[in-house]
């Protein structure tokens, strides 16, 4: 298929993504891209044709929304079938697009296949907890089990959540400023919902970020910018210049505690600095916490602007994401409008779910479960360190997964091709990139704590041996 992606292909056409979009149809017209096939990354077609990857990015997404090309996260972009609707193709897309968790219930155990996308807490007793709460709920539901869900039946876990968010700085929060969640991928989905206004609204991230930002925006039709970031996070100057760019822009998106992927801190002075710039263009700020395990180390937005300081987080990466319980809080006056936002959405979480994160959150034992599941993953990452610490790693012994910069000699998606080979799966940078943001050649791997310590040591093993021999001849 290289052939066809020539720069001769192209037409004398401006701007040159227009030339972009044409060769591709042409392409699909003639028959030589057919129904189903994958396209190249947009940085390799981008050198394949000499020009810029914001250009190819702007042609695919001209293409995408077209329905000539489909994109499918963590995939790739694919050529659509003409005599599928729009509708009917989303319905019958694949439901395990986002692949989490490729562990089978009670497996686990040595295997020479060890999934690294997203992280697999060590079980610390939750488990077992959970299980003894179900059975002693589905005896007698406290909420009984014939009732839609209320504010008023959600308050027990509103207040177990309150408890369970005792100690993290994101300032003074009433139980009836929590407004919960199915995790924290719709609790930033929630937040987005109630913010964003407009036809066509633009919502800011970082230019490496976790990709739910750019999900729910663009559920909701924004138009998603990156901003350049550096080893403290979001540059200053980058967010104010391109909020005067994009004046209609309503909300930034980061993570500050414990950046994915690339387990960074955003340091107290910066925060400052950003909360600086979002007042002056009226920003929203909008923090998602839920890979933090340990004590924060700086402030949160809410506590620092408390006027326009949003906060979600979830049980998903400190005690499980089977649960999909995770909360939204809002600034001081917002919290009336989030809850609208989850009523008129889905009500509630459902009433025995109610129930037991009522009682799971506020159960004695798990502050001591939720030490034992950290320290599990502590284990994990001193034995990627000890195998990987000669190369650039970023690492924090808290965090459930780990950011390599590849030696020379490595491209990212070549070596997760080679990674996946080898037995292991392992995320590129560009999975976390924005379609116009530049993306390094890193990837990123979780903690996957449902596979024994020997096989994922294994696994470390293995890619030690493939940063070690990178590829003779490879593409620039």
């Amino acid at each position: 298929m290289d052939t066809i992606w020539v720069q001769d292909g192209l037409r004398e056409t401006k701007p040159k993504y227009k030339a972009v979009v044409a060769l591709i149809r042409d392409q699909i017209a003639s028959g030589t891209l057919s129904v189903g096939e994958k396209l190249p990354p947009v940085r390799d077609l981008a050198w394949k044709l000499q020009i810029t990857p914001g250009t190819v990015a702007r042609a695919y997404t001209v293409l995408t929304d077209s329905g000539v090309l489909h994109a499918e996260v963590g995939r790739g972009t694919f050529v659509s079938d003409p005599s599928t609707g729009v509708d009917k193709e989303a319905g019958e897309r694949p439901l395990n697009l986002i692949e989490i968790d490729a562990v089978r219930h009670n497996t686990g155990g040595d295997t020479d296949v060890v999934n690294l996308f997203s992280p697999h807490l060590p079980d610390g007793g939750q488990a077992a907890l959970i299980r003894g709460l179900l059975a002693e709920i589905a005896q007698d539901p406290p909420s009984g089990i014939m009732h839609y869900p209320s504010r008023r039946s959600a308050m027990p876990a509103r207040m177990g959540m309150a408890q369970w968010l005792q100690g993290a700085p994101i300032g003074q929060v009433d139980q009836s400023d929590i407004v919960l969640s199915h995790g924290g991928q719709n609790a930033i989905l929630l937040v987005l919902q109630t913010i964003l206004r407009g036809r066509r609204p633009v919502v800011f991230v970082e230019e490496l970020a976790y990709p739910g930002f750019r999900r729910a925006a663009e559920l909701l039709r924004a138009d998603v910018v990156p901003i350049a970031c550096d080893n403290d996070g979001i540059i200053p100057e980058a967010l104010a210049e391109q909020a005067e760019r994009h004046p209609e822009a309503q909300v930034l998106c980061t993570s500050p505690e414990v950046h994915s992927p690339t387990c960074g801190f955003t340091p107290m002075a910066r925060r400052l600095a950003l909360v600086e710039v979002a007042r002056r263009a009226d920003l929203q700020i909008l923090e998602d916490d839920c890979y933090r395990m340990g004590r924060a180390e700086g402030e949160g937005y809410r506590q620092l602007a408390p006027e326009r300081g949003w906060y979600v987080s979830s049980l998903s990466k400190s005690v499980t994401p089977a649960l999909r319980i995770g909360c939204a809080i809002g600034p001081k006056g917002m919290s009336g409008a989030l809850h609208r936002s989850a009523e008129h959405g889905f009500f509630g979480l459902a009433t025995p779910m109610l129930d037991l994160a009522a009682a799971l959150l506020s159960h004695p034992q798990l502050p001591q479960i939720m030490k034992a599941s950290r320290l599990g993953v502590e284990r994990y990452v001193k034995s990627a360190v000890n195998t990987l610490g000669g190369f650039d790693l970023m690492w924090r012994s808290d965090v459930p997964f780990l950011w390599l910069k590849l030696p020379q000699g490595w491209r990212a998606s070549a070596f997760c091709q080679a990674a996946e080979q080898a037995g292991v799966q392992i995320r590129a940078a560009e999975e976390f990139a924005a379609r116009d943001a530049q993306s390094p050649h890193a990837v990123r791997m979780a903690v996957n704590g449902g596979v024994s310590l020997r096989s994922f040591e294994a696994a470390m093993e293995r890619l030690r041996v493939l940063l070690d021999n990178p590829p003779d001849e490879i593409g620039v």
